[in-house]
């Protein structure tokens, strides 16, 4: 299965670069349009996404990566990212990965400042505050992962545990500014401050416990990953002042918020 999923997230690697040349996109001028780095409507694009979870070094969450047809012919289906988030872990296992998802890819962030995912919060209120973005950098260091948490505005529903799916929030846009990420290395954090590199080679996202100790059913729906400009980051109401804020803070202001 592994083996599988290396070779079909190669496959499409290859394809990706095989396109820039003959397009010579190399030559062109630098865009600033939003590009849609990953999207969730076949099953060919789930298998190019790789999970892991704690339960494979012997501690009890699950982790499960579904596409999801919502029924009606106007609704587009999306991948669900969902499982159980268990802190009871044998004693070997203590501090071992978490659930987590992530793909591969080949991307350049230079000309744009954003992170978008467009996600769709459910599962136990528990574990709505615990879920991270992870970014994998073509950096000097391999093992480091630069890392953001995910703030949701529309986590305030307390849904029925025996509805897996009808007690969803409402689809929202998140946008992360690449300036924010904070360097890891090992799942602690780097203590030496660098610049995060303009391309990088995986995007995940994982759901931790840490020493919140939150625990429960998790899922979270996902319709797409794309990089943007603040001119592109459409937001209502409150988002407006919401990325406003969060353009304007520092890195160091990231930093608390992994300290779970």
């Amino acid at each position: 299965m592994a083996q599988s999923l290396f070779w079909k997230r190669s496959t499409q690697r290859f394809k990706d670069s095989f396109m820039a040349i003959v397009k010579m996109s190399g030559a062109d001028e630098p865009s600033r349009a939003p590009r849609t780095l990953f999207s969730f409507k076949t099953p060919e694009d789930i298998q190019l996404f790789a999970t892991g979870c704690d339960a494979d070094v012997g501690g009890n969450s699950t982790v499960h990566l579904d596409l999801y047809q919502p029924s009606g012919k106007d609704k587009s289906p999306y991948a669900r990212f969902w499982g159980d988030m268990r802190l009871d872990v044998k004693p070997h296992a203590q501090g071992k990965l978490r659930p987590t998802l992530f793909g591969e890819t080949l991307e350049s962030i230079e000309f744009h400042e954003y992170l978008a995912l467009r996600v769709r919060l459910g599962g136990d209120p528990s574990t709505h505050n615990a879920y991270y973005v992870n970014l994998q950098t073509n950096g000097p260091v391999s093992t480091d992962v630069w890392q953001h948490r995910l703030f949701f505005r529309n986590s305030h529903l307390n849904p029925d545990k025996n509805k897996e799916l009808d007690h969803y929030n409402q689809w929202e846009d998140i946008f992360i500014p690449f300036k924010n990420f904070v360097r890891t290395n090992n799942g602690e954090l780097a203590e030496i401050k660098l610049q995060m590199s303009h391309h990088f080679r995986t995007i995940g996202i994982s759901i931790l416990g840490g020493n919140s100790g939150s625990q429960g059913r998790y899922d979270l729906g996902i319709e797409s990953i794309r990089v943007v400009n603040a001119e592109d980051a459409v937001q209502d109401g409150d988002q407006k002042a919401d990325l406003k804020n969060e353009k304007q803070s520092s890195k160091d202001d990231g930093w608390e918020d992994l300290k779970l």
